[in-house]
C-alpha cells in the first residue's frame, strides 16, 4: 500500500491531516485548520513542496568565526628615574 494523507475532524471541530507511510505508521502531522478546504490546501502544499525541500539541521552547533589575533601589545615606555639633585 502506498503512503497516504488522512484528514480528520477533531472534537473541537477543527481539521488536521497526517501523512501515513506505506507500512501505516504516521510520519507527519499537520497543524489544525478551521476548515476542511484549508486542510486539503495544506496537503497540496506539502505534496508540491516536500520533494524539493532542503534539510536544515539545527542540532549541529554553529561554528564561530575564527578569533582575530590580538594586536601585539605596545611596549610601555621605560620610565626614567628622576634626575638626582646635587
Amino acid at each position: 500500500m502506498p503512503a497516504k494523507f488522512v484528514v480528520k475532524k477533531g472534537t473541537t471541530g477543527k481539521f488536521r491531516f497526517s501523512l501515513h507511510a506505506a507500512n501505516g505508521e504516521i510520519i507527519a502531522t499537520s497543524e489544525t485548520y478551521n476548515t476542511k478546504a484549508a486542510a486539503l490546501n495544506g496537503i497540496k502544499s506539502v505534496q508540491k513542496n516536500a520533494a524539493s525541500a532542503s534539510i536544515v539541521d539545527q542540532t549541529v552547533p554553529v561554528q564561530a568565526a575564527p578569533a582575530k589575533k590580538a594586536a601585539p601589545a605596545k611596549k610601555a615606555a621605560a620610565k626614567k628615574a628622576p634626575a638626582k639633585k646635587r
